[in-house]
């Protein structure tokens, strides 16, 4: 099979030829039909965030279709249309037990520990492969996978509920997902704070109010009276501080981004003189995905317009679009379809 592999840090993709994978014992092959392009994956080409071995299969946001079945392996057939959880994960070490997945002792994530969804098949223990809902798009099941569940565990730690006011920093594929998230949970309002003008746009679309990033977007929410949440989506130093500047008394600043920069604060101000916190957000729950589907099979939840591009499995279009990425151009998310 043909697949886009990370072969040096610093380099493009390449395409490798790779053998069809088989099913083991309670696995599922699932057909690649979309693959979605996360900013965690640039981090992995360019080896600002070092992966365990190369050559590395990247991509975690992936759905498909079943096209063969391991031993043991029930509750799927061939031809079903799948989304495929990122963690696996051995459910019976102390922190499954506690529902804290992210963290199993013997963990691995799909596109880091194990290879990936930039290929035309994968294979995946059979519980970490979810029917996808009638209605909802294969390639938006894929976003789901990172970008929504992600934002949604985000949201919760940031224990977003009716009447909050939320700072979404970064209005991407994961800030996209987190406004739309952020107004299902009861958030009274949400601002979306970007550079990009056109992200903007699309974040005033679905419903947030748009501050400019380029001005001073901290002095601007604090005229608003602070906000209770505030996500810091982009992997910025720099953005973080916004993120913690921005808080109303007793507000709730989440660090999402991957950036292995300190961001410093002043622990009287930043910290005891609002009685603010600063939480970090790792990952997601099997549960969150469980919930994401309902939303989007009941019609709750449309992320349509979170793929602003589609593009094959071909190493020039998939490299380009992870440059785009990488230097925060117009795109929201982009999905591979091989």
């Amino acid at each position: 099979m043909r697949a886009l592999a990370i072969s040096e840090y610093g380099a493009p993709l390449i395409e490798v030829g790779l053998p069809d994978p088989v099913p083991g014992p309670g696995d599922f092959v699932v057909r690649v039909d979309a693959a979605g392009i996360c900013r965690s994956d640039v981090h992995y080409r360019s080896g600002t965030r070092p992966v365990p071995s190369l050559p590395l299969v990247p991509g975690h946001e992936v759905a498909g279709t079943v096209v063969a079945v391991g031993e043991g392996a029930a509750g799927r057939s061939i031809g079903d249309r799948v989304c495929v959880h990122y963690l696996v994960t051995c459910g019976t070490c102390p922190q499954c037990k506690r529902g804290a997945e992210q963290f199993c002792e013997v963990g691995q994530m799909i596109g880091l520990d194990r290879q990936g969804g930039y290929a035309e098949q994968i294979v995946v223990p059979g519980r970490n492969a979810y029917p996808i809902p009638e209605g909802v798009g294969t390639g938006v099941a894929a976003i789901m996978m990172c970008s929504t569940a992600t934002a949604l565990h985000a949201l919760r730690r940031g224990e977003t509920g009716p009447g909050s006011r939320v700072a979404v920093f970064g209005a991407g594929g994961l800030g996209v997902s987190a406004i739309l998230l952020a107004r299902i949970l009861g958030a009274s309002r949400v601002y979306a704070v970007d550079v990009n003008p056109r992200k903007l746009q699309v974040a005033a679309g679905l419903g947030a109010e748009p501050v400019d990033g380029n001005r001073d977007a901290v002095a601007f929410l604090l005229e608003q009276g602070g906000v209770d949440v505030a996500l810091e989506l982009v992997g910025s130093a720099g953005v973080m501080r916004w993120a913690l500047g921005s808080l109303a008394p007793s507000g709730r600043a989440v660090a999402v981004g991957i950036t292995h920069r300190e961001f410093g604060l002043d622990p009287y101000r930043d910290l005891v003189k609002r009685e603010a916190d600063v939480r970090g957000s790792a990952d997601h729950l099997s549960s969150e995905i469980e919930e994401l589907l309902g939303l989007a099979a009941a019609g709750v939840l449309d992320l349509t317009d979170a793929i602003t591009r589609r593009v094959p499995l071909e190493a020039g279009e998939v490299n380009a679009a992870m440059d785009r990425l990488e230097g925060f151009g117009d795109d929201i998310r982009v999905v591979i379809e091989p």
